[in-house]
């Protein structure tokens, strides 16, 4: 199954030691997701799985999400997340301890599901209202029974955390018993799913379930088992994938976005499983359709969790943007994309989003991460604590920042592809090939290869570089290689020697960005990074939203129009490099020529401070 998979793939992964992280801040970023993963106590997230089967817990379980009816789908995260530290090449000094994180886990959930007091296969970790009734939230979902408190809390969407944790544990660290485990509960998914009627299928299909038709086309993909198939199947939701794919407008206006997204992630995953082009073309117009009508400049989307209508964007700006979930499915979504087509689209959308977006939502100084990031001007990060909140972008975020490399060279049998400027170390074993990249783009503005060679003997291969988006010029130095440009690649094709190195200059000038739905407001990026205004830190006060959700309280931006005091507005944005000062050989830039003065600096590396990304121009 995994061979035919790959077959429908132009460019394949590397595995995750084989890509080693150089760049300090994602260095950083890890080593302190790394310390957070240290500090969870595995027994306490287990706690409710233990009480569903009926087996005394040494531990309570944490507090916040996790002592509710979404509990559970923690531990799916963290399975995953430690499943990629132990694979990860700059997590090898622990790699001992995520192991034992990981058969201890797996462990106790097959224990919990030989033990189990509801069907067959069935494992859960949720609070329970019924405890003569394990299964209760799945019936009351199939009664469109969804009181989050006293009913039912997304179970298929805690279903899916905990199934993609073990699928991942099994293909990270080859840990059998955790696919048996995950066999185990796809056969209790399918016992159930298989008996829906008509009417139960559509009302449960109308409740968020997460990614379940993708982490059972995965199970599929390892078991070859026809029911994984079928009950992978039963997720897909045929009504919504077609009114993508025919073009209509607002077709995702008030959709939930992680509900939505997920959805078609699984769509992508059929087409990868079996070969059924029409779900990848399901998949390749809702990326169009997210992308193109429903994207800020960091590369997130939504409004308090909701896509909007087509095009509406500025009027949506507020403190409740883009939640980081969100994300994380879209650039699960765009690497799988890439992979498949090798369509340099997608390679720029994923580096936007990965720096400004997704470096964008951890504190550097805690390792904690962020639900929302507020696109409307004078408001701030926040982010989770430790062991207290346990937010669905926890989780999430425990698996991003532990698999930082996962997109920055891709391969194919007699080639390297890079797709992204940070310095990091990249090996092809079918090669014999290391490739060291040395970057510090875009605060330099060039990059250094290193080819190193496994036996030190020269070897035939290519180089493929990709030519970014915001690059206003490129150029190749390299003393003996034919350079060839194709599809928005250079690339390198030759004999290689050892310790051969050759340089990739990449220009950068500042960049305005505008919003669909009001002409004369934008934001700023050079190169591939975004900017924003530094607002200070006055009154930073915290508030929360939906369930226990911290947001930013109040908003200090002053004055959001700025007025253009030596030309028209079209004059001035479209000169902006030339407004745009940079303060010496820093990412600091002072804006000129309008009426209140402010410096603008990377948005990803801002934590609690004050920022504006989007301003208004006249």
């Amino acid at each position: 199954m995994q061979e035919c998979m790959e077959s429908k793939k132009m460019f394949q992964e590397f595995e995750p030691g084989q890509v080693q992280m150089l760049d300090p801040y994602c260095v950083n970023a890890f080593e302190k997701e790394k310390e957070y993963l240290k500090k969870i106590d595995i027994e306490r997230l287990l706690a409710g799985f233990y009480e569903n089967a009926g087996i005394a817990s040494p531990k309570i379980r944490y507090k916040g999400w996790e002592d509710s009816l979404i509990g559970g789908h923690t531990l799916g995260h963290f399975l995953t997340a430690v499943s990629q530290a132990y694979a990860n090449e700059a997590g090898k000094e622990d790699k001992d301890l995520f192991l034992c994180k990981v058969t201890d886990i797996v462990d106790a959930l097959s224990k919990c599901q030989k033990n189990t007091k509801g069907k067959p296969g069935f494992v859960f970790g949720a609070t329970l209202t019924d405890p003569e009734n394990v299964e209760i939230q799945f019936d009351m979902v199939e009664h469109n029974r969804t009181d989050i408190f006293k009913e039912a809390w997304v179970p298929w969407y805690t279903m899916h955390k905990i199934l993609d944790g073990l699928i991942n544990a099994y293909r990270l660290t080859g840990y059998d018993e955790a696919l048996r485990v995950a066999a185990n509960l796809g056969d209790w998914v399918y016992e159930r799913t298989s008996k829906w009627s008509e009417k139960t299928h559509k009302t449960v299909l109308s409740i968020e379930y997460g990614g379940m038709n993708d982490v059972l086309y995965d199970l599929y993909s390892y078991t070859g088992r026809e029911e994984h198939l079928i009950a992978a199947h039963l997720f897909d939701e045929e009504d919504l994938f077609k009114k993508v794919a025919s073009g209509e407008k607002n077709a995702l206006s008030d959709l939930h976005a992680n509900t939505t997204i997920p959805k078609f992630l699984g769509a992508l995953n059929r087409y990868l499983t079996i070969g059924d082009k029409a779900y990848l073309d399901y998949a390749v117009e809702f990326w169009d359709m997210v992308v193109t009508h429903h994207t800020y400049a960091t590369g997130g989307n939504s409004e308090w969790e909701h896509f909007g209508k087509d095009d509406v964007l500025d009027a949506k700006r507020t403190n409740c943007n883009n939640e980081t979930c969100n994300t994380y499915n879209m650039l699960k979504m765009t690497r799988k994309l890439f992979m498949i087509t090798g369509d340099k689209k997608y390679a720029d959308y994923y580096e936007n989003t990965f720096i400004n977006a997704i470096l964008s939502s951890q504190n550097p100084l805690t390792g904690m991460t962020m639900y929302f990031q507020p696109m409307a001007s004078g408001y701030f990060k926040v982010y989770s604590t430790e062991f207290t909140k346990f937010w669905c972008c926890t989780g999430s975020g425990m698996e991003n920042f532990t698999k930082l490399g996962d997109s920055i060279y891709f391969k194919d049998e007699n080639s390297i592809t890079v797709n992204m400027f940070f310095s990091s170390e990249a090996y092809h074993p079918e090669l014999g090939i290391k490739l060291i990249q040395e970057s510090d783009i875009p605060q330099k503005d060039t990059v250094r290869f290193t080819v190193r060679l496994l036996n030190g003997a020269s070897r035939h291969a290519k180089i493929r570089i990709r030519i970014p988006d915001w690059a206003y010029d490129h150029s190749i130095l390299s003393e003996n290689k034919r350079v060839t440009t194709k599809d928005g690649y250079l690339c390198l094709d030759g004999e290689w020697t050892d310790k051969e190195s050759f340089s990739y200059v990449l220009r950068s000038r500042v960049i305005a960005k505008s919003l669909p739905d009001c002409s004369n407001v934008f934001a700023f990026s050079y190169g591939p990074v975004l900017l924003s205004a530094d607002l200070g830190c006055e009154n930073m006060t915290d508030s929360s939203t939906g369930v226990d959700v911290t947001i930013p309280a109040d908003k200090i931006a002053g004055k959001e129009v700025l007025k253009v005091t030596d030309t028209n507005v079209t004059g001035f944005i479209r000169e902006i490099d030339s407004h745009m000062k940079r303060n010496g050989e820093s990412l600091s830039f002072d804006l000129k020529g309008v009426d209140r003065d402010l410096t603008f600096s990377p948005h990803y590396k801002k934590t609690r401070e004050r920022y504006g990304i989007y301003w208004y121009f006249e």
